[in-house]
């Protein structure tokens, strides 16, 4: 299936609805569907405390639990994203929230540290399903402007991992890992919001099967191989970082500050929300701008920051990580966007790749820095990672997109 060319084909008419009302109708629903999915998924990392509390674990088998989960997501993500650039599968929409779903429920009913990381790898694997074809119809919606799409899609996820920690503070923190059934249900109504989403995928399907593709320009082997591996380098840079925040913000503050359970979770609510803010920022700077200036001024723009960090009193930490979760965040939107520009008519091997990349490298940091808290102090691994936002000084590495993709269509750069 070509991507360029459904983009350009009125999305939604083959369902029968006007165009930009289909689009607007369908990127609303796959965010949120994204919101749901990932609000389920973020409670893993969120309930972190109680799982320690219940089975007496150490930092290293909490990063295990979140290496199961991650590596899961990101081994099979641009497996399934490959095969779905040959075969679109609209029903693996609503088939990867279920599975999701039953991994919930698995992890609320687990007795027994083996069955925990069971649970972890079902969520990841709904992930893996889920990601890959929800970029695809984000861009299929969104009428050229790809950055913004690719937020609003984003941004419903971040929305999600943000309530996640909420949903641990209010439901599971005073009843336990056995009220996790009772958010697992969350995932019914998104199993029924993703069935529509992938009905007017399937129409999508069927019109660019009709009609046939448009040929785009694309970059040197070479110059893509090398611009994907300063990718790379970057996204390790921004999810090793994200990996302390995500995993051990809330035991950061109550070792440090001494902060109850319940206190540190909505602290880490704030860190979240300023990254749905960011994800939503991102990818509309980016259409304006260009990608690669945006993940420039995203990913070294926080190093300051993440340097005084670790020497904040409480109220200042709280606050300073509002602008490192914004600005960290906007980056992604625009690393997708960048790559999908980078392997014209790939999307989905892209996505895949770009969102198990994520996973991957975020379970990975997770582990490495369990065993470095547990090794030495939850402290040093902050005054450590601070430095990780320094590579971002590679992006200047990366060709502009926007010139070639202005070259290829006989126009003045923007």
């Amino acid at each position: 299936m070509s991507e360029t060319l459904a983009v350009g084909s009125r999305p939604g008419a083959a369902a029968g609805l006007p165009a930009a009302g289909a689009a607007l109708t369908v990127l609303g629903a796959i965010s949120l569907g994204h919101l749901l999915n990932d609000m389920l998924q973020s409670l893993l990392p969120a309930v972190y405390p109680v799982l320690k509390a219940s089975y007496g674990l150490s930092f290293a088998q909490i990063g295990a639990i979140s290496l199961m989960y991650q590596l899961t997501a990101s081994v099979l993500q641009p497996v399934i994203g490959h095969v779905t650039d040959r075969r679109p599968a609209p029903l693996g929409l609503p088939f990867g929230m279920a599975v999701t779903f039953v991994g919930m429920l698995l992890l609320a009913s687990a007795g027994h540290y083996w069955v925990v990381l069971a649970a972890a790898s079902l969520v990841g694997l709904g992930s893996a399903i889920f990601h890959p074809e929800s970029s695809r119809v984000a861009r299929l919606a969104s009428g050229g402007r790809h950055g913004m799409a690719q937020s609003i899609f984003q941004v419903g996820g971040n929305t999600g991992a943000a309530l996640g920690p909420l949903l641990a503070a209010f439901v599971v923190a005073p009843d336990g890992q056995r009220a996790l059934a009772w958010c697992a249900l969350a995932a019914l109504p998104g199993i029924a919001l993703l069935g529509y989403v992938a009905r007017w995928f399937r129409a999508q399907v069927h019109v660019a099967a009709k009609v046939g593709g448009a040929a785009v320009a694309a970059l040197p082997r070479g110059r893509v191989a090398g611009a994907m591996a300063v990718l790379l380098v970057l996204m390790l840079s921004k999810f090793f970082y994200l990996a302390s925040m995500n995993n051990y913000y809330t035991f950061y503050l109550m070792h440090r500050f001494g902060l109850p359970v319940q206190h540190a979770q909505y602290a880490l609510f704030v860190f979240m929300a300023s990254s749905a803010a960011g994800t939503l920022a991102g990818g509309a700077i980016g259409d304006r701008i260009g990608r690669k200036r945006v993940i420039w001024v995203s990913i070294l723009g926080v190093l300051p920051l993440s340097l005084v960090l670790p020497y904040l009193g409480l109220a200042a930490t709280i606050a300073c990580t509002v602008p490192i979760g914004f600005l960290l965040a906007s980056a992604f939107p625009a690393i997708v966007v960048y790559a999908q520009e980078l392997m014209p008519g790939r999307v989905g091997t892209v996505s895949g790749l770009m969102f198990g990349l994520a996973f991957g490298l975020g379970g990975i940091g997770a582990a490495l820095l369990g065993v470095l808290a547990d090794a030495t102090s939850i402290t040093l691994v902050y005054k450590l990672c601070a430095f990780l936002p320094a590579l971002g000084l590679l992006a200047g590495l990366l060709p502009d997109t926007r010139a070639r993709g202005a070259a290829a269509a006989g126009q003045p750069r923007p």
